[in-house]
């Protein structure tokens, strides 16, 4: 039987979903708010609509007759979509509204491991008045991390002692509209990403990755919903050990004994301290851009484990190239404080080299394609080491031109890298 998948979700991630079903027996549909030209291209049709509607998804999920969907963002999961659609007969890969909580709800997420004993929670405290959030700030000793409970496209978290001072994080608290915080204490380390495919009590993670959440080369400005990341040639990055993604898959392993009946992707967003592994959070999709370094490589059907997590059966075994990767994100100028819109995009298949390019949030109109206030497009240099994906990466943006638009062009390269390695060794004497 050909499967016909519905993807949800318009940005990059959900284009190299989208790549990767598109080399499956599978016919693809997709439905977004906005409409990518990259899936555009590679599926059978595409609906514009509101994707944190779960009754507008299942109409066209069974307009198209889809047999199985795959839910990209964060919202539509928040919202109940994997719910409607599972109801509907429409197994949807990505978790139902309650378990998607371990994401959507960061209070629960730190309440749900404390409760469950789950390894690698920092200290943490909930709050629902921001005065007393504020008193804990000048009562804790140390730094503090202030999350937002709730979803902000991870632009809502401010570190004091690193983007605030203790003052401005009391100030940020009284002047935001948070209906609850987190406060929890800050690590000091390196972070990576371990992402798993969930089903059926079986757990399968992919390469660990290292996003770039900060506006500016050298780790500088505001954070962003991400400007590159990049992968090595093996499950581990450079400045970690095997006995770092052990503890990693044991954390994450954890966390899915408890959360009884979760099916998607768990993401692991982890910290390498002095003290070993602890949880920055976890998320309840693919990563973007992180998704972008690790399905390219991926040499396992993405297709049977979408249909293995339907039957109910363990979810196959992942076979993986042995490819470093490297993904960096054009971005309007100004963004994401102040971004400027409008900016003819001139990449294209055609002028990206040997890199891979996926479109994310762009206004396609009929003279061309042009940024929005988001991020554009990110390209991605697959190769046998770091440097060499960087350098494929690097050659598509030249080629391309980037007017109108800002890239993080230090990701990747071998001076960041390094940093990385001599800090962790730093924190391990």
């Amino acid at each position: 039987m050909t499967e016909t998948v519905l993807l949800v979700g318009g940005g990059g991630r959900e284009h190299a979903i989208a790549r990767a079903l598109s080399e499956s027996d599978a016919a693809l549909y997709a439905c977004a708010g906005n409409r990518n030209p990259g899936i555009a291209e590679i599926a059978a049709g595409v609906e514009t609509l509101d994707t944190t509607d779960p009754e507008a998804v299942v109409e066209y999920a069974e307009s198209v007759d889809a047999t199985l969907a795959v839910v990209g963002p964060e919202a539509p999961l928040a919202a109940g979509v994997a719910d409607a659609l599972d109801d509907a007969g429409v197994y949807a890969f990505g978790p139902q509204e309650a378990e998607a909580r371990i994401e959507t709800d960061k209070s629960f997420q730190r309440e749900f491991m404390a409760e469950n004993d789950v390894s690698g929670c920092p200290d943490f405290e909930v709050f629902e008045d921001g005065e007393a959030a504020c008193e804990y700030i000048d009562e804790y000793d140390g730094d503090l991390v202030i999350k937002p409970a709730g979803l902000t496209g991870g632009k809502g978290v401010k570190v004091i002692g690193d983007q605030v001072t203790a003052e401005e994080g009391k100030e940020y608290i009284r002047e935001s509209e948070y209906d609850r915080i987190v406060l929890e204490e800050r690590l000091v380390g390196e972070e990576f990403t371990v992402q798993g495919f969930v089903a059926n009590g079986s757990l399968r993670i992919t390469p660990a990755v290292q996003d770039h959440k900060r506006a500016y080369e050298g780790d500088e400005g505001p954070n962003t919903g991400g400007m590159g990341s990049y992968s090595d040639a093996s499950f581990q990055l450079p400045f970690m050990h095997e006995g770092d993604s052990a503890e990693a898959l044991a954390i994450m392993r954890e966390v899915v004994d408890a959360l009884d009946g979760y099916k998607g992707v768990l993401y692991g967003q982890f910290m390498l301290t002095a003290d070993g592994i602890k949880v920055v959070e976890f998320n309840a999709r693919f990563g973007d851009p992180e998704a972008m370094n690790t399905l390219p490589v991926l040499e396992t059907d993405f297709l049977d484990v979408l249909v293995a997590a339907r039957e109910g059966e363990a979810l196959p075994e992942l076979d993986f190239a042995e490819h470093a990767t490297v993904c960096k994100y054009a971005v309007p100028d100004g963004y994401p404080t102040d971004p400027d819109a409008g900016a003819k995009v001139t990449i294209s298949d055609e002028n990206a080299g040997d890199a891979i390019l996926y479109y994310a949030s762009v206004d396609a109109r009929e003279d061309g394609i042009y940024t929005t206030t988001s991020r554009s497009y990110a390209v991605v240099g697959v190769a046998d080491s770091i440097t060499e994906a960087e350098e494929i990466a690097e050659d598509a943006l030249e080629r391309a031109g980037t007017d109108g638009l800002r890239v993080r062009h230090d990701i990747g390269k071998p001076d960041l890298v390094q940093q990385r390695i001599d800090h962790i060794e730093q924190l391990r004497e």
